[in-house]
């Protein structure tokens, strides 16, 4: 079908991959295909990349780097709608706190710094469970999700972008967390919204009709 859209998740040997491709299926247009790979063709061909995560920075990074996907993200993330999940978040950083120190993509200035509870004493790590994300950009992912919705989190570490004009939107575990981030055609999200009902569909379905210009 010379119209159809191509959405590859990318496929590193990390992350729900089932899930998040069910999940952007169940609300996907007719015309629209998911293909889950590792493929660099299945990416650079892909009219959007969903690029999910799980697990450590480091074995992430090396993950990426031997396979050589590191630089068909990039392109990605530069070039056509982009949504990161959980570690597809945290490793856009420049680095991480994880593994004693971990470099990242580098796509944006700020690290992945691990939660420091010590004024919470009842709250624990990981940060694991539904909770609210406060939108702090109007944007088009965000759209029929209302203020405040609640996600689903498994996280232990937390991004802190430089410029804080990409945020866009926050969480409170103890802290007050930056829980997603936008720029151009790229937003990254920390909670799973595969695993986030409702508000989670609607984001991927958003995602799909997302036409960043």
């Amino acid at each position: 079908m010379a119209d159809q859209k191509l959405i590859t998740v990318v496929d590193y040997g990390m992350g729900n991959l089932r899930s998040v491709a069910k999940a952007a299926e169940h609300v996907a247009a007719p015309n629209t295909r998911i293909c889950i790979s590792q493929k660099l063709q299945d990416i650079e061909d892909a009219d959007a990349v969903i690029f999910p995560g799980q697990g450590a920075a480091k074995a992430c990074m090396q993950a990426l780097q031997t396979s050589g996907i590191d630089h068909a993200i990039l392109k990605s993330a530069a070039e056509k709608p982009f949504l990161g999940i959980c570690m597809g978040l945290q490793v856009l950083m420049t680095a991480s706190e994880e593994n004693q120190g971990v470099n990242c993509l580098n796509l944006y200035k700020g690290h992945a710094k691990a939660f420091d509870l010590a004024d919470f004493p009842k709250l624990k790590i990981p940060h694991m469970g539904w909770n609210q994300i406060h939108q702090t950009q109007d944007h088009p992912l965000w759209h029929q999700i209302p203020q405040d919705s609640r996600f689903y989190f498994v996280h232990s570490y937390y991004v802190a972008p430089n410029d804080r004009s990409i945020i866009a939107g926050t969480s409170r575990h103890g802290i007050t967390f930056t829980s997603a981030i936008a720029h151009n055609n790229l937003f990254a999200i920390q909670a799973h919204p595969e695993k986030s009902s409702a508000a989670g569909l609607q984001l991927f379905k958003n995602f799909l009709h997302w036409n960043p210009q």
